[in-house]
């Protein structure tokens, strides 16, 4: 996923990154920023899970939601 789609759209796509990642915080979301690299690092840290993993958990949770960069662009558009 482009990161400045991510950035972009962060305020919409928190809440179903909430709903995916429960044991994100709000002072995680704070950090994360819409910046994917971070998303990934605090998925790692409060999921116990490898960058391997977090990384194919978010590239799945992109591709099942519809929220390819495609997608996105033309949500804004």
């Amino acid at each position: 996923m482009n990161k400045d789609i991510i950035e972009g759209n962060w305020k919409q796509l928190k809440g179903k990154v909430k709903e995916q990642w429960g044991k994100l915080t709000d002072d995680d979301f704070d950090v994360v920023a819409g910046k994917r690299d971070q998303l990934l690092g605090k998925i790692q840290e409060r999921h116990g899970v490898s960058r391997d993993e977090a990384e194919k958990q978010v590239a799945a949770w992109e591709s099942a939601e519809g929220r390819t960069p495609a997608a996105l662009w033309m949500e804004k558009y």
